[in-house]
């Protein structure tokens, strides 16, 4: 999945209603677990009348300490890989489905801007994992552009069309 461009308002809320139909059909609950984006994916989700029936919790998680206790990330995990990695989201994603009743995650992890960026890791660099309970979780790594809003609304983006592509598998 590429964003061709910045998504606006609109498309993000056509998304949200397109995931919370799939959620719907297929009677489960969702959760999120959110650091880059700071809440904007359950917001989105939130926005839509009627979320309760399908929306469970939303949890944000900047610090390692808030990794750590309420999403199980293991310190060893942050102390290796730091907190924007395949490793960290996917513990981030399965620790939300243990945490809550929800059937479905999705986690985010990266480095909106302006600052935080290294070599290694630029300004866009964003990690997205999915979970389904019962299932395996998977990951992958964005490279976006754009200032801090860019990069977050592309992630809020990417994020819920792969709860789509995650439930249709």
């Amino acid at each position: 999945m590429e964003l061709s461009s910045v998504p606006t308002d609109v498309e993000l809320a056509a998304w949200a209603t397109q995931v919370a139909a799939d959620v719907q059909q297929r009677k489960l609950m969702l959760v999120t677990a959110e650091s880059c984006t700071g809440g904007w994916i359950a917001k989105t989700l939130t926005d839509l009348p009627g979320s309760s029936a399908w929306f469970d919790a939303g949890v944000v998680t900047y610090s390692y300490g808030a990794k750590e206790a309420l999403l199980g990330v293991n310190p060893r995990t942050l102390e290796r890989t730091g907190a924007v990695s395949e490793e960290t989201v996917l513990e981030m994603v399965s620790g939300a489905l243990a945490r809550f009743g929800a059937g479905m995650a999705v986690a985010v992890t990266g480095i909106a801007g302006p600052s935080g960026g290294t070599p290694d890791k630029p300004v866009g660099t964003v990690w997205i994992g999915w979970k389904r309970r019962g299932g395996y979780a998977r990951a992958k790594l964005f490279h976006f552009s754009g200032d801090r809003e860019a990069v977050r609304r592309q992630t809020v983006a990417a994020a819920l069309i792969g709860i789509r592509e995650t439930l249709t598998d």
